[in-house]
């Protein structure tokens, strides 16, 4: 009996390790590409973008990310070659960035920028089915709140790092270019999780279900639903960034700076969230968009104290969109499916996101008012669709005891 204790034991501390080890790739990969988008939206603007160009660029790049997102978790499912799309994804997210360095007109930055959010959809599928194969020995919603812990180190990071060169040197290529340190790093250590941890499939049993139950279940429409009115409603920080700006309420130096808080707070958030999604399951998705929806009228309010306290509103939102909104996938869908069945979730999300950054970057240049009411009023539609599948999946959160 000890000997089968200790057992467990030593999988559940492995599972941990490869949760900590793909969170430093993470760590690494954000701050490549979160320092990027702490300045996009300005950078854009330097570059002669609008209003509606800067939402519909960050719109499109989520609409192509996301939406092969359902083809690589497709391909991942079908081939079973998890570490080889992630290794490419991450190829293609990290190299894309130093290379704005060298653009000099927005069409080209926006190419770039697109090029990131390709190369994440490639490979965030296959790595979220591996993390949730590790997470079934932490509980779903802890595990995955402490990667994205960790993800948002490096997403405090980088922007840090961007804003200290603008405020030093005041130029955005060189601010793109110091970025290829991390953006090496972070391939340099998912080459080690990669020889460490050959096949994450060891740390989850994997049942197939009967042919009959195979289909996804009615409530895991009824959740995507509710995720299209998340992302929909959702103003992307290239806009908000791009506002404040224009309108003269932060400096472009300390406007990274504000990013980072709001990425210190989404960390921090995914791991109080992450707890409480293991405690009381699906019902904690309650409370996501009626905090998440006082974001916009805040950091939008034209003064910097409300943005400030919008940004980390923002991050609270995000911290949970990042951690158990993606963890509930895992908690509704067999593993032998759950990486076409996050293609599905990405894709949906990614529509979404493009559909709401275009429609509130149009609404932004035709009033500030139009596009706060229009955030607030699609965030809280999901409420009624998160009430209803509050109950789904497994047992809260198939919660186990941490190593």
């Amino acid at each position: 009996m000890a000997e089968v204790v200790d057992g467990a034991r030593a999988v559940r501390r492995s599972a941990l390790r490869f949760v900590v080890l793909v969170g430093v790739v993470s760590l690494f990969a954000d701050a490549t590409y979160e320092g990027a988008r702490s300045i996009a939206g300005p950078f854009l603007a330097t570059l002669g973008a609008t209003g509606t160009v800067v939402g519909i660029v960050a719109g499109l790049g989520e609409l192509i990310g996301y939406g092969l997102r359902l083809v690589s978790g497709y391909i991942s499912d079908r081939t079973g070659r998890y570490w080889s799309l992630t290794i490419w994804g991450y190829a293609v997210n990290m190299l894309a960035v130093p290379l704005l360095a060298l653009a000099g007109r927005w069409e080209v930055a926006a190419a770039l920028l697109i090029a990131e959010r390709m190369g994440k959809a490639i490979r965030t599928p296959p790595r979220d089915v591996m993390l949730s194969h590790a997470s079934r020995q932490l509980g779903r919603g802890w595990a995955f709140g402490l990667h994205e812990a960790l993800d948002q180190i490096g997403a405090v990071l980088g922007p840090l790092i961007v804003a200290g060169v603008l405020l030093r040197y005041g130029r955005y290529p060189l601010a793109f270019a110091v970025l290829l340190v991390p953006a090496l790093l972070a391939l340099a250590v998912l080459a080690a999780a990669r020889v460490v941890y050959p096949d994450p499939r060891v740390f989850e049993v994997v049942e197939s279900p009967p042919a009959a139950k195979r289909g996804y279940p009615r409530s895991f429409w009824i959740y995507m639903a509710a995720v299209a009115c998340l992302a929909a409603g959702y103003a992307d920080f290239p806009l908000i960034a791009f506002h404040l700006k224009k309108a003269g309420v932060i400096a472009d130096g300390w406007i990274p700076v504000l990013y980072a808080l709001a990425m210190a707070v989404d960390g921090g958030a995914a791991l109080v969230l992450g707890a409480l999604f293991d405690r009381w399951g699906l019902s904690v998705l309650l409370a996501v968009p009626l905090v998440s929806c006082l974001a916009a009228p805040l950091a939008f309010s034209g003064g910097p104290a409300l943005a400030v306290a919008g940004l980390v509103v923002w991050g609270v939102g995000m911290g949970a969109q990042e951690s158990i909104v993606r963890a509930a996938v895992a908690t509704m869908i067999a593993a032998d499916r759950r990486g076409t069945a996050y293609g599905v979730f990405n894709a949906v999300y990614g529509i979404m996101w493009f559909a709401g950054s275009a429609l509130l970057g149009i609404l932004y240049d035709v009033s500030v008012g139009w596009l706060v009411g229009a955030s607030i009023v699609i965030q809280l539609a999901a409420v009624p669709l998160l009430f209803a599948v509050r109950g789904a999946g497994r047992s809260p959160a198939e919660a186990v005891p941490r190593p």
